[in-house]
């Protein structure tokens, strides 16, 4: 257990940079102020993680479904809450909280579903990950979110609109999920740790990290996002890509591992369950409160509006996100499908031209209706059985 407490140490100290100069006031210049800013992000984010694993020892299940949903999107939400809020004065920073929100979404399963499935295959010997059926509540779901984020490249805003369907979606989904069956948390590492403690203790440390974690995040991002901008344009390097690419892998990073840690323990279903279910969180509820936050600040209801660049990477988004659901609408992930969803991540990376980047969009959604056609039975049996549970 001792080597538990010092990564819970580990990340505590990962914090203490960026709340120096948050406390202090300091501004050493915008590369020292991303690292420690990221650090500090990523260290409360761990601890958060932590906290909410082992809180749902303590809350009923569809309260820690709700809660533990809110917490898994709030190092993302707190970097985008702050671009769509400056949005409101500064119109060019709709650019970043579309890059955030794109890039945190493309991650997951360009990224951490491929990830997910190699360490199964390491593990186990078995080229495929068969997921249990109470996951097709999340397929059901991101289908839903994913055919009407088709949408928002259409309209070329982000409205309110889109926050009332898709709020709808997330709420809906944590309804559903919660009238499932409850299973004990798998908890590994840090959070095993924690939950060993005394009861009175156990709920001590949850409540504390959750306090210290959420005042460091929300503390953190204002300056983490703005140290990205200023970093970019001083060295010349696109601003959009950075806020993309640097923002969500310092907030994405925690949940990962631990996914990744539970599929080298013998238990991938729950690393990819856990990984599917973010992806729902962050393209319903991530997506749904931009508008939100943005009209808040405005005064008045409002819409973010999107220019050509951010249209053509929701629309990517929103294409991968098809192609996703496509493959994994039988709820089975292959080693080869991870391959491909891998490369095609990669390789899009490489191409940020617009027509390259058109042609890619083509490319998901080809795949993934040729996919679905040739497993529209099991697509059918997707939703039959949500609707009759």
């Amino acid at each position: 257990m001792s080597r538990n407490w010092l990564l819970i140490a580990l990340a505590f100290l990962a914090t203490l940079p960026g709340l120096t100069l948050r406390l202090g006031g300091i501004h050493p210049g915008a590369g020292s102020e991303a690292i420690a800013f990221g650090a500090a992000i990523l260290g409360a984010s761990f601890l958060l993680t932590w906290a909410a694993e082992v809180a749902e020892m303590d809350i009923s299940q569809g309260l820690a479904l709700a809660f533990l949903a809110l917490v898994a999107v709030l190092p993302e939400y707190a970097v985008d809450l702050y671009f769509a809020w400056k949005a409101a004065s500064h119109p060019e920073y709709t650019a970043y909280a579309t890059a955030n929100m794109t890039g945190a979404n493309r991650l997951l399963i360009g990224l951490a579903w491929p990830v997910i499935i190699f360490l199964h295959w390491r593990k186990s010997g078995k080229h495929v990950l068969v997921l249990p059926r109470e996951r097709a509540v999340e397929l059901v779901f991101l289908t839903l979110a994913t055919v009407y984020s088709f949408v928002i490249p259409l309209r070329g805003t982000i409205s309110m609109l889109d926050m009332v369907v898709l709020v709808a979606l997330f709420v809906a989904y944590v309804w559903q999920i919660a009238r499932g069956e409850a299973h004990e948390p798998e908890m590994v590492g840090p959070a095993q740790a924690i939950a060993a403690l005394r009861t009175a203790s156990r709920r001590s440390v949850v409540v504390l990290f959750f306090a210290f974690s959420a005042a460091v995040i929300l503390g953190s991002a204002e300056r983490f996002a703005e140290a990205l901008v200023h970093l970019g344009r001083g060295h010349g390097i696109d601003e959009f890509l950075l806020v993309q690419w640097l923002a969500p892998l310092a907030s994405e990073a925690p949940e990962l591992i631990i996914a990744c840690i539970l599929t080298t323990k013998g238990d991938g279903q729950a690393g990819m369950g856990a990984m599917v279910s973010s992806k729902v969180n962050q393209w319903t509820l991530l997506v749904g409160t931009l508008p939100l936050v943005y009209s808040v600040a405005l005064g008045r209801v409002g819409a973010l509006h999107l220019d050509p660049r951010q249209v053509e990477e929701i629309l990517l988004t929103a294409a991968q996100s098809f192609f996703g659901v496509a493959v994994l609408c039988n709820l089975t992930l292959s080693l080869s499908e991870a391959v491909v969803l891998l490369s095609l991540f990669a390789v899009q990376l490489l191409f940020p031209d617009t027509h390259v980047r058109h042609a890619f969009s083509l490319i998901y959604v080809t795949l993934g209706v040729a996919i679905l056609l040739s497993k529209r039975r099991d697509f059918i049996r997707l939703f039959r059985h949500v609707l009759q549970s």
